[in-house]
């Protein structure tokens, strides 16, 4: 389970909110905005399907849930907080990999506008 191979290709939804825990911790609400952000509005994140990417990501080890708050005056005690995992970077880091990998063969073969 150490080895991030095993869950490539990485759901869409599932490398997005890696995505937007890489730089900090986040809740549920600000993760749909990050994403929503990230990607000018073509991802839009339901609560339904970020809550059940989240608890798949849970078992998976990429995400853990913090008990770190931000200050009281900026929280809601209701807010479950996430924060990506070692393993979960290595996932992202992975997934960068193999969709580069793809892009160079797209352009390689005249999909994709760029250099090889």
């Amino acid at each position: 389970m150490d080895d991030p191979a095993w869950l490539l290709p990485l759901p869409p939804v599932t490398f997005h909110i890696l995505l937007a825990l890489a730089e900090e911790d986040r809740h549920g609400y600000a993760i749909i905005q990050d994403v929503a952000m990230r990607t000018a509005g073509e991802v839009t994140l339901g609560a339904g399907t970020l809550y059940r990417s989240l608890q798949r990501m849970l078992e998976q080890g990429l995400v853990v849930e913090t008990r770190d708050r931000p200050a009281p005056e900026e929280d809601d005690e209701r807010r479950r907080y996430y924060r990506i995992t070692k393993f979960g970077i290595e996932v992202a880091k992975a997934e960068t990999r193999r969709l580069a990998q793809l892009v160079k063969y797209a352009r390689e073969s005249g999909f994709a506008p760029g250099r090889a």
